[in-house]
């Protein structure tokens, strides 16, 4: 038995990089399809997708119903409207990419739903292999494939397999990253842009490139920054800020209003807060979200603003400080910081606040850093653990505000 343990030991050690991330992430596939029918047979009526739904019924719920919208239908000139005459939801708060790549892969196998998924599932591994090439020169090879495994087997795997733009919202991201470490500026025309029209976020990157750059020039001395490495770090910053305020711009002209695309983010925003919410004000959701969920959970809502600063500290403290965090390198520090800024300013934290912290996935490396073979088990079993939860509570019992994936 021990003789059989070292040779797949040794065979494993020998195994290509991407195929070893295959062989983790089939497994990682296997174990989120087994939870997912583990939730379908405790789904009951009280649940969004009834008693008794099937897989493909997971894979097209929630948002990805929007994204099937956007690919029928496309979107619409008019603005809905709610009967006390506010912007109703509609589908411009959801970007076209991935939605109609969904739609030509579907068109070859028979529906959108199998194209989204296999479009998710793809996506999925291509950025695991993206995010071992972005963290296996900080951290080295063996831990940046534990972070690949945590990414993987991660409390919010099901996206992996469902009809979100997450996953390859993530591919584009880590590949941007990476060509911006490696200083090949150049394929950021293509990734930005696609980045911009595939999910909300490319502000952040935007940040995260004037910060790159501001980093680059502190450090010349070290690291020389050629003038023309300075012009495309600064035309890659205007692109990706134009890009992302794009969409409201095309929003504005399709549908006749300037404020289409803001109003319709916030018809989300509306259902939580009593008395609805008049416009759009930087860092306002958090603070606002604070106070409602203190409130939730019978705690003095004077709190919840109070907590909120505390919870700032402590995340730029982690960035600054904490030596596992430093391995990861400044740019995917600043990235995590860049985006945590962005969050800060325009998100009101609901159910989907742990999916919209998936692009700080590379910090997975942080985590993988140290060594202790207890600790990295540890870690997966708590991935495992969290996954668990979530799918139970977004598939098998979603039917409340608190549990919109």
């Amino acid at each position: 038995m021990a003789q059989l343990a070292l040779t797949l030991g040794r065979r494993w050690a020998r195994t290509p990089a991407p195929l070893k991330i295959a062989v983790i992430y089939l497994a990682a596939r296997a174990v989120t399809t087994a939870l997912m029918i583990a939730a379908a047979l405790q789904s009951t009526s009280l649940s969004r997708f009834g008693a008794d739904p099937g897989l493909g019924d997971f894979v097209v719920g929630w948002d990805a119903q929007w994204y099937w919208l956007v690919a029928e239908e496309g979107y619409p000139s008019t603005l809905p409207l709610t009967d006390s005459g506010d912007v109703a939801e509609n589908a411009w708060a959801f970007m076209p990419v991935f939605a109609y790549a969904a739609k030509g892969i579907g068109f070859l196998l028979g529906s959108w739903g199998a194209g989204a998924l296999l479009l998710s599932f793809g996506a999925g591994y291509l950025a695991c292999l993206a995010l071992h090439r972005l963290l296996r020169d900080r951290i080295g090879r063996r831990a940046a494939l534990w972070a690949v495994a945590f990414f993987a087997f991660g409390p919010l795997a099901a996206m992996f397999q469902v009809g979100y733009a997450e996953t390859l919202f993530l591919l584009l991201l880590f590949l941007a990253l990476d060509a911006t470490i490696r200083r090949r500026y150049a394929w950021l025309y293509l990734l930005v842009p696609v980045m911009a029209f595939t999910r909300p976020g490319i502000l952040a990157f935007a940040l995260y490139l004037g910060l790159h750059g501001i980093l680059r020039f502190l450090r010349r001395r070290d690291d020389p920054l050629l003038p023309r490495e300075a012009v495309h770090i600064v035309a890659l910053g205007a692109l990706a800020v134009a890009c992302g305020f794009g969409w409201q711009l095309l929003a504005g002209a399709v549908t006749g209003d300037p404020g289409a695309y803001l109003a319709t983010e916030l018809a989300w925003r509306r259902l939580w807060i009593v008395g609805g919410v008049e416009g759009f004000v930087p860092f306002e959701g958090w603070v606002q979200a604070s106070s409602f969920w203190f409130a939730q959970w019978g705690l003095p809502t004077a709190w919840g603003p109070v907590a909120l600063v505390l919870l700032v500290v402590a995340l730029a403290s982690a960035l600054l400080l904490l030596p596992q965090v430093r391995r990861v390198g400044a740019d995917l520090r600043l990235w995590s910081a860049s985006y945590l800024l962005y969050l800060l300013l325009v998100f009101f934290p609901q159910s989907s606040t742990f999916r919209l912290l998936l692009p700080l996935s590379p910090l997975w490396g942080a985590v993988a850093v140290p060594r202790s073979r207890l600790w990295r088990l540890g870690v997966l079993a708590l991935c495992l653990l969290g996954q668990w939860v979530w799918i139970f509570h977004v598939y098998a019992l979603g039917n409340t505000f608190w549990q919109v994936p």
